[in-house]
């Protein structure tokens, strides 16, 4: 869980250094939060946020691509992309040869305001799940796991793995771990069980207020396995198949 600054190049040298951190440790899949490449800085203004946005692929998709491919590792990772004159919140995993297994754009809407939808800010609407060393993998991102109907369509895919980068912040900026731990944590974890599968869930840590942290919930809505809040850092969780986030 890196913290994230405004610029590609120093994001992406971060990546880089904790990436091969994981690695050298035995880390086989790797999960990275939600817009990690230019962070989630959008301000509803078209123009302006359409320049946040990477292609897919593209050079960063290529450059950790090559990360994977020399480490041997998978990468999972949501960004900010652009494609067609329009901007998604999206994810993507990549393999360990380095090419793109999974391919992902949020569907709930929340991540920009109401009333710029039909400018420049698109949603998704597929829900797409492979299957991997690791199992049967699907993203969700951020609201879209207190989405009723995405959540039931995500239990209907028999996905042994949710992968859930998102961004969450509380008002005033501060990284309250016992409200994290008393009222948040609890409704996430209940979500996860909604959905039926074990989430790696990884937050955007920056200094916009948004407070990190790092999860592993049971498909039965355990929490098996946390990094506190406001701290940089590499939760590791080993399975069978060497999970890691």
């Amino acid at each position: 869980m890196p913290r994230l600054t405004t610029g590609v190049e120093a994001n992406l040298a971060t990546i880089d250094g904790m990436v091969s951190d994981a690695a050298s440790k035995g880390a086989e899949l790797i999960l990275l939060p939600e817009a990690v490449l230019t962070g989630l800085r959008i301000n509803d203004e078209p123009a302006r946020d359409l320049q946040l946005g990477q292609h897919v692929p593209g050079p960063a998709t290529c450059r950790l691509g090559a990360l994977c491919s020399h480490h041997g590792i998978w990468l999972g990772f949501g960004m900010l992309e652009r494609c067609g004159g329009k901007l998604y919140d999206s994810a993507v995993l990549l393999g360990s040869d380095g090419s793109t297994e999974l391919h992902y754009r949020r569907n709930h809407p929340g991540w920009h305001a109401r009333e710029v939808e039909g400018t420049i800010y698109g949603d998704g609407a597929d829900l797409p799940v492979i299957s991997t060393p690791f199992g049967r993998v699907a993203f969700l991102i951020c609201g879209d796991l207190f989405d009723d109907g995405l959540v039931s369509r995500f239990s209907r895919l028999d996905a042994d793995l949710m992968l859930y980068p998102f961004a969450r912040a509380f008002p005033g900026g501060e990284a309250d771990q016992r409200r994290w731990d008393l009222e948040e944590l609890p409704e996430y974890a209940g979500r996860v069980g909604m959905a039926g599968s074990t989430a790696l869930m990884v937050n955007y840590l920056a200094d916009d207020g948004s407070f990190g942290g790092a999860f592993v919930i049971s498909g039965q809505g355990e929490v098996l396995a946390s990094h506190p809040l406001g701290t940089e850092g590499i939760l590791m969780y080993e399975t069978e198949q060497g999970v890691q986030e």
